[in-house]
């Protein structure tokens, strides 16, 4: 009997035009991909990267630069990984790819206490293999896929846990300065993201290693943005605006304004506005927003 393919709703196809258009701006905005770079897509097996995948090859195909993508999965041999789900996967696509076998699941189980928090050895162990993968196939660029509400989490995770004004930049260069790693859905709100990866219904791989802890300070993060969303709808849109207009002489770091120097004669942007309703732009136009 033949399969029934069912056509995508028109929800799922404006949603897949919204992205693609949002992650598109990112990519321009940013210039993350130029003539003949070749990337490194890491898709971990969840909605995110899954999206990032499917977005990427989408705009490929009518990109104005032409550039090669790998997809790439670390099997970190977690207990209960379904090996199979990945490779299946990217072959009915029709993507190159490479899976990467590590056991980082038994080091970090190794050195991390039980009831410690695994994020941080986890992610310097892929880092770094992620990176080898990266130079042994030719990859100058490294795609992940962190979207907006990864990027304001992690502002106020370092703000509050951190003492840093400090977030995740949409475009970097490794430590190693051999490759530029591009956040492309840097402009994709996550709950966007999450109902198109339902409508896709990809074949989503959960974390066991550190998914289920629920103690992580970025979880307690989110759970604060998202009832400040509930309240004040489009407060993570704001904190993310705020990421791209900032105004140093309004801060209070020396390094990155002359402060000690300043004179009469000092040009300051926006002046002396302290006491003013500050004015957020938004998508839906320009708001005023109360002092609290």
């Amino acid at each position: 009997m033949p399969k029934i393919v069912m056509e995508p709703s028109n929800t799922l196809l404006k949603l897949r035009k919204f992205l693609e258009g949002r992650t598109g701006k990112a990519i321009g905005d940013y210039n993350m991909i130029e003539e003949g770079d070749t990337i490194l897509v890491c898709v971990s097996g969840g909605k995110d990267s899954y999206t990032l995948l499917n977005i990427l090859l989408a705009l490929q195909q009518r990109a104005p630069v032409n550039f090669r993508l790998i997809a790439m999965n670390l099997d970190q041999k977690q207990p209960g990984f379904p090996a199979d789900v990945l490779p299946r996967y990217f072959e009915s696509l029709g993507v190159e790819y490479r899976i990467v076998e590590a056991d980082t699941y038994s080091i970090v189980k190794d050195k991390i206490p039980e009831g410690k928090t695994t994020c941080s050895l986890c992610s310097r162990l892929r880092r770094g293999i992620i990176y080898r993968t990266a130079k042994e196939m030719g990859a100058n660029k490294i795609a992940l896929g962190h979207h907006r509400d990864d990027m304001v989490h992690t502002l106020f995770l370092n703000m509050l846990f951190g003492g840093k004004l400090k977030a995740m930049p949409p475009k970097l260069v490794t430590d190693d300065g051999a490759h530029v790693v591009i956040r492309p859905l840097a402009y994709c709100p996550e709950k966007d993201i999450a109902r198109f990866a339902r409508g896709m219904e990809f074949p989503i791989i959960p974390c066991n290693l550190c998914g289920s802890q629920e103690n992580l300070q970025r979880q307690k993060i989110r759970e604060m943005m998202e009832d400040w969303d509930r309240r004040y709808p489009g407060r993570t849109e704001a904190v993310f605006t705020a990421m791209q207009n900032i105004v140093p002489s309004h801060l209070a770091d020396n390094a990155q304004f002359d402060f000690r120097g300043l004179t009469l004669e000092t040009p300051v942007d926006e002046g002396d506005i302290a006491f003013d309703e500050p004015e957020i732009a938004l998508s839906g136009g320009l708001q005023i927003v109360p002092a609290t």
